[in-house]
């Protein structure tokens, strides 16, 4: 019995050799084989319910098959209670080793131990609330660029891996392409308590929401002028008490020259370059240009800034500088203008700084210009000059005057590259940016209006709007009184004439409303105090229809005069921007 043993023991052994496995592996199986074996009580051996077949290991060490330890005795056809001897299995294990149902076995065998351990490993961490799965950065930023702009703000209080990734540039340029933004209207001035409070109140023009924005920077400060481009708001000028901070208070005030930037989307502020001249409430106009475009004031602007003294003021130009009238002189200056004309030398480079702003807009950055005119002064003196700031050089630089005898601006918009400004008199004229200087533009018929109200000018696209109020007959019956509408005006470029497009549904209750437009939306903000009470009226007009008429419908009613002072009224300014 021992020596049969031993020469069983010998040929699986062989076979294992022949089939590559190491000897090491044989070895452990075979120890793992005796201790699992068990007498007969004929004397005989055979393995126990629990013994593992030569097959299964043969297949194991060629292929991994089934584990140690699986029972495959009904792979034989056998029944379930009888056992086969050592020997039995081995010669059977010579016919059926190419077979893979043992070894299918064993794969499903694994595969269910393993997908029940990774169950039960996911319900431990469901449970224990560490759960934790990550997306790729790109998938995560399509997700991210879908949300509304309240949604977007909260998702960035998240973590600061989703902050990141919603305040870079490329994801802001992402978000624009995929037509994601939605158009919100920024309500500047509030006034409470007498105080300027610098809070912004900003609407969801779609979900019809409200949000408040608390702005330190803007405490105190009141008629300034604002305007939007590039997802960014521009302040300019303004005014702040000098015996009271925060009190709106016109006896003692300062007048102020600086322009701040305030993104949105980021909810950050920062200051620009500041005007040369201070202004209160000037118009702005601001528009989009070419990066070769030059902004450079003409020879008219330079002889606008001289100031020559008389003979009854004690002392002559001649006397001031006698090299005045010289040819030397003269041929120098001629000189610098070419060369201001031709560009820069050697000696007159731009810094480095300078340089890589303008390399950057060239690389794929947008250029473009604001334009500050009129307004008041320190002395609260009305002007009629302007500046102009270019996002390049970030620097102000001075345009031409107005023509004599304009009038003061009362309004003014940038369309199609040129400066359209309004004044008190009913005349029109155009700045043309690109080539810097003024022209008066005669206009049949003049668009009637109540002088009490100001007309404001609105620009879509290449259209020129103006609204304006004007008494209406009373539907011609007798004994009907007249009443004051506002209706909407539209310039016709070529030809120079002005035609009626629409009438807005509210009373002129509101001599200050503001106007903006945002691609065809023009947004319309009127605030008055009636019986002791500040009423606010939010209207919006779709002028890209052509097919219906131009109608104005309303988008929010008494939801922020409601905390506001009478003062607000006049210092209110509004500015739309797509986020």
């Amino acid at each position: 019995m021992f020596t049969n043993r031993r020469i069983l023991e010998d040929g699986i052994c062989q076979d294992f050799e022949s089939l590559s496995v190491s000897k090491k592996l044989v070895r452990s199986v075979s120890q793992k084989l005796r201790k699992k074996r068990v007498h007969r009580s004929d004397g005989g051996e055979e393995d126990s319910a629990g013994g593992v077949s030569l097959r299964c290991l043969t297949m194991y060490g060629r292929v991994g098959g089934c584990k140690v330890g699986a029972d495959c005795s009904e792979d034989f056809g056998g029944s379930s209670t009888r056992r086969l001897s050592a020997s039995e299995e081995g010669i059977k294990s010579a016919y059926r080793c190419g077979t893979e149902d043992c070894c299918s076995y064993g794969r499903k065998d694994r595969f269910r131990k393993r997908s029940s351990r990774k169950g039960l490993e996911l319900d431990e961490l469901h449970r224990n609330g560490r759960m934790n799965i990550s997306l790729p950065d790109d998938i995560l930023e399509m997700c991210l660029m879908r949300l509304p702009l309240s949604s977007l703000m909260s998702a960035r209080l998240v973590c600061k891996k989703w902050n990141h990734l919603t305040t870079t540039p490329r994801f802001m340029q992402m978000r624009k392409e995929g037509c994601y933004q939605t158009p919100w209207l920024f309500v500047f001035g509030s006034v409470k308590d007498g105080h300027c409070s610098g809070e912004v109140r900003v609407l969801d023009v779609d979900l019809h929401q409200w949000h408040k924005v608390d702005v330190e920077v803007l405490k105190g400060r009141f008629m300034f002028s604002v305007a939007s481009m590039h997802e960014e708001i521009y302040i300019v000028g303004g005014c702040s008490s000098l015996t009271s901070f925060g009190r709106v208070d016109r006896s003692s005030f300062k007048t102020h020259k600086s322009m701040l930037v305030f993104s949105p989307s980021t909810k950050s502020w920062r200051k620009a370059e500041s005007m040369k001249y201070a202004r209160s409430s000037p118009i702005l106009g601001i528009s989009e240009v070419t990066v070769d475009c030059p902004i450079t004031p003409t020879q008219s602007t330079r002889q606008d800034r001289r100031f020559p003294r008389s003979r009854l003021g004690g002392v002559s130009d001649v006397y001031e500088d006698p090299h005045r009238l010289s040819v030397r002189r003269q041929l120098r200056s001629l000189s610098d203008e070419n060369a201001s004309i031709m560009g820069p030398t050697k000696k007159q480079r731009r810094p480095l700084r300078q340089r890589t702003e303008t390399s950057s807009l060239r690389d794929g950055g947008k250029r473009f210009v604001l334009i500050a005119i009129g307004g008041l002064g320190s002395w609260d003196e009305p002007l009629d000059s302007g500046e102009i700031y270019d996002s390049m050089s970030n620097k102000w630089t001075e345009i031409q005057k107005l023509p004599v005898d304009f009038g003061i601006v009362c309004s003014g918009v940038v369309c199609d590259k040129t400066f359209f400004v309004y004044s008190e008199s009913d005349k029109l004229a155009g700045y043309d940016i690109e080539r810097g200087y003024w022209l008066v533009i005669q206009t049949t018929p003049s668009p009637p209006r109540v002088h009490e109200y100001y007309p404001k000018l609105i620009c879509c696209g290449t259209r020129l709007f103006m609204l304006s109020v004007s008494w209406c007959e009373g539907d011609g019956q007798i004994g009907r009184r007249n009443k004051a509408i506002r209706k909407m005006w539209e310039l016709d470029l070529t030809y120079l004439t002005w035609t009626e497009v629409s009438t807005h549904p509210d009373a002129p209750m509101d001599w200050n409303a503001a106007f903006v437009a945002d691609k065809d939306l023009i947004f319309g903000a009127e605030m008055f105090k009636i019986f002791g009470q500040v009423l606010d009226f939010f209207t919006v007009c779709n002028v890209g229809v052509s097919d219906k008429v131009m109608s104005w419908t309303h988008i929010s009613r008494n939801r922020v005069g409601r905390e506001l002072d009478a003062s607000s009224c006049m210092t209110k300014t509004i500015a739309a921007l797509h986020l």
